[in-house]
């Protein structure tokens, strides 16, 4: 059947108003400023940043809706049958990082693609995930979260949270450091095999699981007492981040190859982050445990019983 784009965005606008809803209420005070934008090539959409918050120092949830004459390389990698077709994408992404280094940053991405030729479609698909990236790593938070991952993927079939785990772990890895940017979640990309109307479905039960995901993990460390140390070990983990979002990231190069909002695009880094050469954590510490313990593929579910 032919793809339901009004529907797409019906969805994902709601799904915005609701994560920066959630979010806000979490807060407990900061509200997101809303920006409004227009893409010259066409499309546009609109970004919400909530800064200096109780409990984030910056967030992000942004929705667009772009068109464009040819797809850039990004979306291409693994379609090159479409180099050159006309598009037309959709999205809400959003990036939190926490002020308190306990609590977790997170990132969250769902979108619909679809590119026609010579104004026939030829193709589309959606992609998305969540995926969690802490500081200071708790065994039941990544457990919660991945249980939340798995429970959402189970109505489409028992392979679908493995193989999306792993893909997960596969691509927020940054070689150069040999580790993974986080604990992982799930990650697709190229999702039709099912249909239309259920791999909708599939993308609808990744977004609505998020903030199950995140938010009672955020209950249990926000008032977790931290000092310099912490926060100098969150900013120089921060510069990971930085490392990957702007080198590796498929979603900051399709936004940037595409003539996407630079602003928008740029509103996952973090609002402070450091480098520092040669920096070796304490042995046996809780900053030595996050490398040694977290920051590789593991099976979370596997170990304990659900």
């Amino acid at each position: 059947m032919t793809p339901d784009t009004a529907a797409v965005r019906a969805y994902l606008l709601t799904l915005q108003d609701r994560i920066t809803t959630s979010l806000e209420a979490a807060d407990g005070g900061a509200r997101f400023r809303r920006d409004s934008w227009q893409r010259p090539g066409g499309g546009g959409g609109e970004s919400r940043v909530l800064k200096d918050g109780r409990l984030l120092e910056q967030g992000g949830v942004g929705f667009s809706h772009v068109t464009g004459d040819a797809l850039p390389p990004s979306a291409t990698l693994a379609r090159p049958e479409l180099a050159g077709a006309s598009f037309e994408a959709l999205g809400v992404s959003l990036v939190f990082h926490p002020l308190n280094p306990y609590v977790p940053t997170t990132h969250m991405n769902v979108r619909f693609f679809s590119a026609r030729r010579a104004g026939v479609p030829a193709a589309w698909w959606f992609g998305g995930g969540f995926d969690l990236t802490p500081t200071y790593a708790f065994d039941e938070d990544v457990r919660h979260w991945h249980r939340t991952a798995r429970d959402a993927c189970a109505p489409f079939g028992a392979e679908v949270y493995p193989r999306l785990k792993a893909w997960c772990d596969r691509y927020f890895y940054l070689p150069h450091r040999g580790e993974t940017r986080g604990v992982g979640g799930i990650f697709f990309d190229d999702w039709s095999e099912d249909g239309f109307e259920r791999s909708f479905a599939f993308q609808r039960a990744i977004g609505d699981a998020f903030l199950e995901a995140y938010l009672p993990i955020v209950a249990r460390r926000r008032e977790t007492p931290f000092g310099e140390r912490e926060r100098a070990f969150q900013l120089y983990r921060r510069g990971r981040y930085v490392e990957f979002n702007l080198v590796f990231d498929r979603g900051t190069q399709f936004g940037l190859q595409s003539g996407g909002r630079t602003e928008s695009i740029l509103m996952s880094l973090p609002p402070l982050a450091r480098w520092e050469y040669g920096f070796e954590p304490e042995p046996g510490s809780a900053e030595a445990r996050l490398a040694l313990e977290y920051l590789k593929a593991r099976d979370w579910l596997g170990e304990v019983a659900p």
